[in-house]
């Protein structure tokens, strides 16, 4: 692909991703990106077959972003304490954000595909998480800034919790304070003082 076949590709997945924010996964069509690109209905098929491929590839792209902004704010001399808070408070910014979030179209899209393993975005995602964090906690239990007997067991955890934060803020709603209780609840178990 060309470079601005490329740069093409990346404008129709950018607009993409906000045509979902706002609408969810379910009730977008082809149509709605082409009118959200002002492109041709040929043009966007050029790229993309479905709804289903652009969202995989706005995925894609809000992996990557996500993983940016967590590593550009860390710094050389963080400890394994900061790393932890710096991502779960990345976390909160995101559970509370309450616009421009592809949570809900996210939910959809897996709900309605069945998606194999190796195409499960989301759960490569997660499991990479608990690799981090797991890792993490190791380094910090081994320069004496947590206690923890099972790193594994407390990184799918703390995971377990950051997806059930992240659906409760789409069904029911949450607060500073509740994810700022959880939050605490995961600190304090490996004796972490903020």
């Amino acid at each position: 692909m060309g470079d601005k076949s490329a740069k093409k590709k990346q404008f129709i997945v950018e607009t993409a991703r906000k045509v979902f924010m706002e609408k969810g996964f379910k009730r977008v069509t082809m149509k709605d990106i082409v009118e959200a690109c002002d492109i041709s209905r040929g043009g966007l098929y050029l790229y993309f077959e479905n709804t289903n491929q652009i969202f995989m590839d706005v995925l894609r792209m809000e992996s990557e972003e996500a993983d940016d902004v967590f590593s550009d704010n860390i710094s050389d001399d963080a400890t394994a304490a900061d790393i932890l808070i710096l991502f779960l408070k990345e976390q909160k910014k995101e559970l509370l954000r309450k616009k421009d979030t592809l949570t809900q179209a996210t939910y959809e899209f897996y709900f309605e595909n069945d998606l194999s393993k190796k195409d499960n975005i989301l759960k490569k995602n997660f499991e990479s998480a608990c690799k981090i964090i797991e890792k993490l906690i190791e380094a910090g239990v081994e320069n004496g800034e947590f206690i923890c007997s099972d790193p594994s067991g407390c990184a799918r955890n703390i995971m377990y919790v950051i997806e059930g934060l992240k659906i409760s803020a789409q069904t029911i709603g949450v607060t500073s304070e509740m994810v700022d209780r959880e939050i605490m609840y995961i600190l304090n178990t490996l004796d972490v003082e903020e």
